[in-house]
């Protein structure tokens, strides 16, 4: 009886509904209404774990260029929201309901404004084409089906068989939605005035950036990576045909001079920060700075650091041990002591031992455990700095521990002469005069390595391409 009702359930939850960019029925268990609240929901959750990029000139341009496509779109109707991410990411991403958002990071690597229009009108097509609708859809659909099996075979592996299926099913939009999105943003470009030829233009960013990340693994000799967010291309874009055939109906809309708006676009990178921006921390090397909250923390030599919105994670070359440190706010005004042992709870903390750095207040120690994890706060103007170090799979060893602690007592506020390496590298803009090479930019840059291959791929001239004379170059100072 339970089965026969969770499979009467499924049937009155799943809908057909006709999409309203492809004229399909698609299978959907969401209202448009619903679709708007989560996609609302969703951008709180968002703008709250990725900061907003803090340029009111350019989010409106971004968000006008935005516009200008959705309104050509099948959905012009929604509300349409187009967010900048602080972010060197080379990313774009939309939510269901009509909330776009580009990372900083690509538009650095994109040439025109009929580009940012192409990254944004594949976006829309996403929306339009309810391609996180039906995502969610089929991922729910699965899950109540597992259930049902569940309960009606008494077989409780059958719901994590059923629901390995649905990830399977859901997983990622994957390349078929992609070119979807693909077809409909040019689309949706061409009937704006801008050159759906900025879609394929785009493609060949993404994929160069693919390349470029094949040959640094092959030059150390590690695993190769894979693709870009937009999905993995085996061919140049160029000769890729499906991709010329999901773009091709686009070609026909065009009507009179398609726009590119190159110098225009161009103008709004003028200055942009690349990599690191200030107000999310600069990394340099093995050594941490953040400009706002005043501080500079150094990981072990050879270390990478992964700077993301809610932390900053050192780890080893292996991989094998890091130290991630957050931070969060001492309303109750406790000491570093107490609230280290407030954070882990109702573990014993071993080895427990105050620290004092340039005035500062910490406590560190080990949490007990199978596997003891190195923990420690450090107090800093209202804010508390929370580290924790660990080993994958395993106690640290005493060397291992001691990394982790030299990384902890490192934290310091920033020196005076220190305060320039917290300001991040930025984009300048110059017009090629003749016997100026790519070579000859790179060795002014302030770019740390692979100065020439970075600098080309910022000008769409990886691997070995060169400006011409009179062109606009983009570097990095």
């Amino acid at each position: 009886m339970k089965l026969c009702l969770l499979i009467l359930m499924l049937a009155t939850l799943a809908g057909c509904a006709v999409n309203p960019a492809t004229g399909r029925t698609d299978f959907v268990m969401m209202s448009e209404s619903q679709e708007l609240s989560i996609g609302r929901d969703a951008h709180q959750q968002i703008l709250k774990q990725y900061p907003r990029y803090p340029d009111e000139a350019l989010q409106a341009y971004v968000q006008q260029v935005g516009e200008r496509v959705a309104r050509h779109s099948h959905r012009g109707q929604l509300d349409y929201h187009f967010t900048v991410i602080d972010s060197p990411d080379i990313n774009a991403f939309a939510l269901p309901g009509g909330y776009i958002y580009i990372h900083r990071g690509l538009m650095t690597y994109l040439s025109s404004e009929a580009e940012l229009a192409a990254v944004l009108g594949h976006e829309v097509g996403h929306v339009t084409a309810r391609h996180g609708v039906r995502q969610q859809s089929q991922s729910t659909a699965w899950g109540i089906l597992g259930q049902a099996v569940a309960m009606g075979t008494g077989v409780g592996a059958a719901a994590d068989v059923t629901g390995v299926l649905g990830n399977a099913v859901v997983r990622g939009y994957g390349r078929d939605m992609e070119l979807e999105a693909d077809g409909l943003g040019a689309q949706y470009l061409a009937r704006a005035g801008y050159d759906p030829q900025a879609m394929i233009e785009v493609v060949k960013v993404l994929k160069l950036q693919e390349d470029f990340a094949r040959d640094q693994a092959a030059a150390r000799g590690e695993q190769q990576p894979v693709g870009s967010y937009h999905g993995l291309f085996d061919t140049h874009p160029d000769n890729d045909r499906r991709l010329q055939q999901v773009i091709g109906p686009a070609r026909a809309l065009v009507g009179g001079q398609q726009e590119v708006n190159r110098e225009a676009f161009l103008k709004h990178l003028q200055g942009l920060p690349f990599g690191d921006s200030a107000e999310s921390g600069i990394r340099r090397g093995e050594r941490f700075y953040h400009r706002d909250l005043d501080f500079t923390l150094a990981f072990a030599k050879s270390w990478s650091i992964i700077n993301e919105p809610q932390q900053v994670v050192g780890q080893s070359p292996d991989k094998q041990v890091l130290v991630a440190m957050t931070l969060e706010d001492n309303p109750r005004g406790l000491d570093a002591a107490s609230l280290l042992k407030q954070r882990i709870g109702g573990r014993r903390l071993l080895a427990g031992e105050a620290l004092q750095q340039t005035g500062l207040q910490g406590y560190t120690g080990l949490v007990e455990g199978n596997v003891p994890r190195r923990v420690a706060v450090i107090l800093k103007g209202g804010k508390a700095y929370l580290f924790v170090g660990a080993v994958k799979g395993r106690a640290a060893s005493a060397a291992e521990d001691a990394q982790m602690l030299a990384t902890i007592n490192s934290f310091r506020p920033l020196q005076p002469a220190e305060r320039k390496l917290a300001e991040p590298l930025r984009l300048q803009l110059v017009r090629i005069t003749p016997g100026q090479t790519v070579k000859s930019f790179a060795a002014r840059s302030g770019l740390a390595s692979d100065a020439e291959a970075t600098l080309r791929l910022l000008n769409t001239l990886y691997p070995q391409g060169e400006p011409r004379p009179g062109e606009w170059f983009k570097t990095v100072r």
